[in-house]
């Protein structure tokens, strides 16, 4: 008898749950005000669970790295200055919960490590996936499911990308020195080997160019972070979703937000995640930035991390 590879129906189940996205990225708000962010309630429970002892970087603020970058994680607002997108939002939930006031700090991304661990920001908050090299310096507290997306244009012939066999004979892009370019030349290598037609691999510096190229049909493929390609597709409709893989496939991987080891302060976010998760605000911040597929059921405490290379 033959049986399904069940690593196959993972990988279709996930891409299932991605399609269905509803196009919330079309009207964005910039305004360094954000009147229609998500606001809540303390929660006495998390509060509770704060150490006495923590040393706030400024008392009665949560203190937050944040990388202005790209939505839907975050970019500046019109005032050039204040951070807005789904992990500002996020990090709002935190603050609220903890019933502390948000101050988020535009950080590069190479910086957020140095500056948790230095006591110059209580947490980061922006698409850290956890790790267990990360782990030996950092608590986490999980928020999202690490997802990568596989995108094709929208009139492309492509319907479905869903294990190695799929991209035999194509022309892919990938961004260099990530997860997703282990991934794929991996499947290269392991479609080589089975004697299957070779993929060639694009590598664009400029992230226009990358969109651009896939639009007119110069590459076949972008495998990338599913959220921002889902954002992007969302928005103006030129690309679609044809795959899914978790992000350290074939281990699962999960987003969280990152405080310094052993501050004390990853149960209490934890149990505010929780809450918000149970309250349905966890939900509708995700909505709002068209991550629904990537939710998670229940935040995590330093759950099992991508492992070392």
């Amino acid at each position: 008898m033959t049986y399904p590879d069940p690593r196959r129906l993972v990988l279709a189940g996930l891409t299932a749950a991605l399609l269905p996205l509803a196009a919330h990225a079309a009207e964005v708000d910039l305004s360094p005000e954000q009147p229609d962010r998500i606001r809540v309630e303390p929660v006495e429970e998390a509060i509770d669970l704060l150490p006495q002892d923590y040393q706030w970087v400024n008392p009665g603020k949560f203190t937050v790295a944040s990388v202005p970058n790209r939505l839907p994680f975050a970019v500046y607002a019109t005032d050039t200055r204040t951070p807005v997108g789904g992990e500002p939002d996020l990090a709002q939930l935190v603050a609220d919960s903890l019933g502390l006031e948000l101050e988020l700090v535009p950080v590069a991304w190479a910086d957020w490590p140095l500056g948790v661990t230095s006591g110059k920001y209580d947490a980061a908050i922006h698409n850290i996936t956890v790790t267990e090299e990360r782990k030996e310096k950092f608590d986490f507290s999980t928020y999202r499911n690490d997802l990568l997306g596989f995108y094709v244009a929208t009139g492309s012939q492509i319907q479905s990308i869903e294990t190695r066999e799929d991209i035999a004979g194509l022309n892919g892009a990938v961004s260099s020195g990530t997860n997703q370019e282990e991934i794929l030349l991996r499947w290269i290598e392991e479609n080589r080997a089975d004697g299957l037609p070779d993929t060639t691999v694009s590598y664009f510096d400029d992230e226009v160019v990358q969109d651009l190229a896939l639009e007119s049909g110069r590459i076949d493929f972008y495998l990338g972070p599913n959220a921002t390609s889902a954002f992007k597709a969302a928005k103006d409709g030129k690309i679609r979703l044809v795959g899914a893989l978790s992000g350290g496939y074939p281990e699962t991987a999960e987003i969280a937000v990152a405080t310094r080891r052993d501050a004390g302060l990853a149960p209490a976010i934890t149990a505010a995640l929780n809450a918000r998760i149970a309250s349905g605000h966890y939900g509708e911040v995700l909505a709002k930035w068209g991550l629904t597929a990537e939710a998670i059921t229940e935040s995590r405490t330093n759950p099992p991390g991508l492992p070392k290379k």
